[in-house]
Formats: C-alpha cells, sequence, structure tokens
C-alpha cells in the first residue's frame, strides 16, 4: 500500500477530532494536528485539545509542541509535520492529520515558498499598533502600503494582514510577489476529507462548545495569560473577547456573545477556504468515509 496522509478538514466544531480520532484506532497510527493554536502548552480550554484520555491513548504531533513565546507559522508546521509524517511512516503506512488552519495544510501539501527573516523589532511594533488602535488602523496600512496584497487578502484576518505588513515594511516588496505558487511533489498520496454540517447544526455546536469553556474555567485561563496578552499567540479568538472583559471594557455575558459571533465568523471564513479546494472530499457524517 502506498503511503498515505488522511488529511481531515472543516470548520470549527464540525467534528474532525471525532473522526481523526476515529481512524487513527482504525489504522492503529498517529495524528498530526494542523491547527495553529492547539501547538502552545500554555492555551487549553479555548483552543478545543483533544481529551487529555486521546492524547494519552493515540500519539499527537503538534499539540503542546511549541511556547506562546515562540514564533510558529505555516513554514514551521511544514517542516514539523514533514519529519513527524516520516516518523509515523517508519512504522504505519496511514498518517492522519486534522486540523482547520488551511495555509498550514496548503504548506504541508504543496510547500511554502521562503520568506524572508522579519526584524523581531518590526513585528513587535505592527503588534503593539494593532493591539492599540484595531483592525480599522491594520486595514488602512496594509492597503495603503500593500494595495496588491489587498485586493486579494482576508481582509477580516489580523494574522494574515499582519505578515503582509511586516513583510512590506521589512523588505519594500508585496508578500504576493514572493509566493511563486510552485507546487512542491510529495512522496505519499493525500487523501482530503471534509466535513460539512448544516449551518444551523454548526452553530449550535459553536454556542455549546463556548458555554462548555465557559464552565471549564476559559475566564481563569485567561486570567492567567493577562501578562502575555500582546504576545501574537493569544491575537484569537477565545481569549481576546475575555481580555476585554477581564479589563473593564465589556460585560461577561457580552465577551461570550462575541465569542461565539467571532467563532461562527472563523467557521465560514474556513469553510471558503476549503471549499476552494477540489481535492476534498465533503461528507456530512462519518459513515461517508471510505478507505484509501
Amino acid at each position: 500500500m502506498q503511503k498515505t496522509v488522511i488529511i481531515i478538514v472543516g470548520p470549527t466544531a464540525s467534528g474532525k477530532t471525532a473522526l481523526s480520532l476515529q481512524l487513527a484506532a482504525h489504522y492503529k497510527t498517529s495524528i498530526i494536528s494542523a491547527d495553529s493554536r492547539q501547538c502552545y502548552r500554555e492555551l487549553n480550554i479555548g483552543v478545543a485539545k483533544p481529551p487529555e484520555a486521546a492524547l494519552q491513548s493515540i500519539q499527537h504531533y503538534f499539540i503542546n509542541s511549541h511556547s506562546i513565546h515562540d514564533n510558529v507559522n505555516a513554514q514551521v508546521f511544514e517542516t514539523y509535520a514533514l519529519q513527524a509524517v516520516e516518523e509515523i511512516f517508519a512504522n504505519n503506512n496511514v498518517a492522519i492529520m486534522v486540523g482547520g488552519t488551511g495555509m498550514y495544510i496548503k504548506a504541508f501539501c504543496e510547500g511554502l515558498d521562503a520568506m524572508p527573516e522579519i526584524d523581531p523589532s518590526i513585528r513587535e511594533t505592527i503588534i503593539q499598533q494593532y493591539n492599540l488602535q484595531g483592525l480599522a488602523w491594520l486595514q488602512n496600512e496594509v492597503k495603503e502600503k500593500d494595495p496588491v496584497f489587498w485586493q486579494q487578502a482576508e481582509q477580516q484576518n489580523p494574522q494574515r494582514l499582519m505578515r503582509a505588513l511586516e513583510v512590506i515594511t521589512s523588505t519594500g516588496i508585496s508578500i504576493t510577489l514572493l509566493r511563486k505558487q510552485e507546487k512542491k511533489t510529495r512522496h505519499f498520496q493525500v487523501k482530503k476529507i471534509g466535513i460539512n454540517l448544516p449551518k444551523q447544526q454548526l452553530h449550535e455546536n459553536i454556542n455549546s462548545r463556548v458555554d462548555e469553556m465557559i464552565r471549564e474555567g476559559l475566564v481563569e485561563e485567561v486570567r492567567s495569560l493577562l501578562p502575555y496578552k500582546n504576545l501574537n499567540a493569544l491575537q484569537t479568538v477565545g481569549y481576546k473577547e475575555v481580555f476585554d472583559y477581564l479589563e473593564g471594557n465589556c460585560s461577561l455575558a457580552e465577551a461570550i456573545e462575541k465569542i461565539k459571533s467571532n467563532t461562527r465568523q472563523y467557521a465560514k471564513r474556513q469553510l471558503t477556504w476549503f471549499k476552494k479546494d477540489k481535492e476534498v472530499e465533503w461528507v456530512e457524517k462519518y459513515e461517508d468515509v471510505d478507505s484509501p
């Protein structure tokens, strides 16, 4: 059998983790997380990591592998995941990858063009200005300094916008010109499975998950991270809204509603990204999944 990586994609709260555990148990193999937040040891409740029992029974890569103080991006993930898959293939013909970070999965499957090293002071300045002045400031900066990227950008995604801004500030070159889009050839085959729930069910799952996170102690987790609130790893849904509450900018009820709303918007962006990938086989329930 040819070496195969089964990649499970889809929006947050669609059931990707449950399916990955089911497939990993079936193939007696390991899982590589393709989630840009579950890799951080300091983040737990707000990033919906798999249950501890699952982490104990099935080996997971790229979960609790890094610190919020590390610079983690798609290039880091590509290198890490390719090494992980070689470890898995040493004993198994199948590896499972699961996650909703589209750029990470694209990097793993197709490779990334080499990006320039960015002066940490430039990155820190942009993050600070974004924290002070918000998304509108960031959007205006990118629109003015890199109009070519702006036309094709995810304009509501601060991480993508900050990355483009730091590249053009450091190099004077648009990030779009540094992307040659030359796909690299991998020695294994890839099978992509996408979970696409009905919209109402997905929204119900998101709302229930957020309520469960609050019951499990999300507010206390975020409180313990207050000294690090300006780190890039914490500019993310579930954390920034609770930071606002802890700093007295809104009530807890308002923060919870913002988390739910922002998570729904994030899920919509994820679905838009993955729907563009013609290699994804879409299913609505686990029974629809065939073996490779």
